[in-house]
């Protein structure tokens, strides 16, 4: 083989080792951002699914949910939809677990 061609070899593998590494390195680090955001969510969770599953409460309130857990509404919501909750069909801000609040047959 030419000396040429070795060179060119050692060119293109370099590009597709250095492609590779790049893509791996990037792939890590959004995976251990997500799993760190997971982390901190999780306490987040529990907290509501302590408060949706208290036999006291059928539904509650977002604002309570929000302030308990200090996120705002956006975040609580989508926390809540995490954790298997719906909002009221009567335009209330009540949240409550689907297993305990199940949407009525025929409201599709």
């Amino acid at each position: 083989m030419s000396e040429s061609i070795v060179i060119a070899l050692i060119g293109v593998s370099g590009a597709v080792i250095g492609s590779a590494a790049t893509v791996s390195v990037q792939w890590l680090s959004h995976y251990l951002q997500e799993r760190a955001a997971e982390r901190r969510e999780k306490p987040r969770k529990d907290i509501l699914l302590k408060m949706l599953k208290s036999p006291k409460y059928q539904w509650r309130k977002l604002e309570t949910l929000m302030h308990v857990i200090g996120a705002d509404e956006e975040a609580t919501k989508r926390l809540l939809l995490e954790v298997g909750a719906r909002a009221s069909e009567d335009g209330k801000p009540l949240w409550g677990l689907i297993e305990r609040n199940p949407l009525p047959e025929g409201n599709e």
